[in-house]
């Protein structure tokens, strides 16, 4: 008889994964080495950014007939306008600037067991509009165009692992939307993939655990949007996790926050909603809501001014768009110009999670943006930049946001600022927030629903369900499965900042 594979002899996916959330360490022996590390990267790129005016951008043109920004080639991305109109809403009709970009790219995060402990492949990368210069991304970030080496710079690295899976076990691979009020109908490719044989670590590239990545996820600024959103595709589950009296996975005596969060994960936990009627919810929001949206020149944006310099709006808020000229070090590219959105002020993101049964959900808001490939997508309990509000009827503020803003230090269970994604979006930051309350039970509102982590996990295993606040958020709330918890803040060293 044969001997038994590699792959037979392993344990579950599920158990390996919660034997990586709850490794404190690894390929790094502790988190300081990691930002050791993380200093010393920092010290052998460069990248500068300033700002140059819109009709000044090197190897851009601004369309006669119509006022849009394309590259010269025909590739990357566009700013075009969009008109939106959605009858019986508080603000039923506007227009705006809105970043096309058809092509879809890849997102990818390659695992591989170190000690058999699954790690994930990380990249340290900087991207024009982070806050802080170097974060924490995929594997591979790359839109096709850059993948496919328009811009005749040097090779992705690892990306022949994603777009020749055979020989790997594919863990993910969904295609999944990026933020509907900036982009139209953007996607992108989240992949992770399991590799078994060797590989050279290249420079600027490390294998952390799941459970090193849940403590770093506290760091303001550090684990990117896309390695986020990739993360959260893990098929993460309660088994490993259950408490148990001899288990070494089991969870810490006590700790009835971490217990229900960890229930959340089982998918026999049951909760307020099956999948069936949540998906049925989800298919009634979409058919009832009267969406229209068309893009037009963004010459005739209504509300918007422009010069050469920008475009913003007349009351300066929501957003402007500016030019930006790169210079870097440590990329495919080392130099380049492009137009970028730059939010005004900071976002809040957050979930209000409680208790149904002994089991923790989120709250999460069926929600309506423009630039959505399905109309709806289920977002946060609260998404929003609170400033943006002030000048609009009181009837348009949403809902639960005061309550959030309101919670003593006592109900919340996470807070840290992150970073959008820094390639389109200028120092666009939000406040991430997990916030619990007591009464989840008495919340009850058409456009919201109570869902468990496994619920939410489920629904990720398929396109255009989650939006992409919720999957950055989802992993927030699964990091604090993880023994060690994310309730300190680890500072970055000044070197990576």
């Amino acid at each position: 008889m044969a001997a038994p594979s590699r792959r037979q002899t392993r344990s579950p996916l599920q158990v390996r994964l919660a034997e990586s959330v709850l490794s404190p360490g690894g390929w790094f022996a502790t988190l300081d080495d990691f930002h050791r590390w993380l200093a010393e990267t920092a010290s052998l790129t460069y990248m500068n950014v300033r700002r140059v005016p819109l009709n000044g951008l090197s190897g851009w043109e601004v369309e006669r007939h119509t006022g849009n920004l394309r590259h010269r080639t025909g590739k990357f991305f566009s700013v075009e306008g969009l008109d939106v109109h959605v009858p019986g809403r508080v603000v039923s009709h506007w227009s705006q600037p809105i970043i096309n970009q058809p092509e879809i790219g890849i997102l990818g995060i390659l695992v591989k067991e170190i000690d058999g402990i699954p790690h994930c492949l990380m990249q340290a990368k900087r991207e024009p509009g982070n806050h802080n210069g170097l974060q924490l991304s995929p594997t591979v970030q790359a839109t096709r165009s850059n993948y496919t080496r328009v811009h005749r710079g040097r090779p992705v690295p690892y990306l022949d692992h994603f777009l020749d899976t055979s020989g790997h076990e594919v863990i993910a691979d969904i295609r999944q939307s990026e933020q509907g009020a900036w982009f139209y109908r953007k996607r992108n490719r989240n992949m992770i993939v399991e590799i078994t044989g060797k590989i050279e670590v290249a420079e600027g590239f490390c294998w952390l655990t799941l459970g090193q990545l849940h403590t770093l996820m506290s760091v303001p600024d550090l684990v990117n949007m896309d390695a986020r959103t990739v993360l959260a595709c893990m098929p993460f589950s309660g088994a490993g996790l259950t408490p148990a009296p001899t288990s070494a996975l089991s969870a810490e005596p006590g700790d009835a926050f971490r217990a229900a969060l960890v229930r959340s994960c089982d998918p026999d936990e049951t909760g307020p909603h099956t999948m069936g009627e949540v998906l049925s919810w989800i298919t009634d929001m979409r058919t009832r809501t009267d969406l229209h949206v068309r893009l037009t020149p963004l010459d005739e944006v209504r509300g918007w001014r422009r010069t050469d310099e920008t475009i913003s709006h007349e009351t300066g808020r929501y957003f402007d768009v500016i030019g930006v000229s790169v210079e870097a070090g440590g990329r495919e590219v080392g130099r380049w110009d492009q137009p970028m959105l730059e939010p005004s002020g900071t976002g809040v993101i957050a979930f209000l999670v409680g208790e149904i049964g002994g089991v923790l959900h989120a709250l999460v808001h069926a929600r309506v943006e423009p630039g959505y490939a399905d109309v709806v997508e289920l977002g946060p309990t609260v998404q929003c930049t609170p400033e943006s509000y002030d000048h609009l009827p009181a009837g348009a503020r949403p809902p639960f946001l005061d309550e959030v803003l309101g919670a003593g230090p006592e109900r919340v269970r996470f807070e840290t600022i992150l970073s959008e994604e820094g390639g389109r979006f200028h120092r666009a930051r939000n406040r991430y927030l997990i916030v619990y309350t007591d009464e989840a039970a008495g919340i009850d509102h058409p456009e919201y629903r109570w869902l468990s982590v496994s619920q939410l996990g489920e629904l990720l295993r398929h396109s255009f369900y989650l939006n992409i606040q919720a999957r950055s958020l989802l992993f927030c709330l699964t990091s604090l499965t993880s023994l060690t918890g994310t309730a300190t803040t680890t500072p970055v060293p000044l070197a990576a900042r």
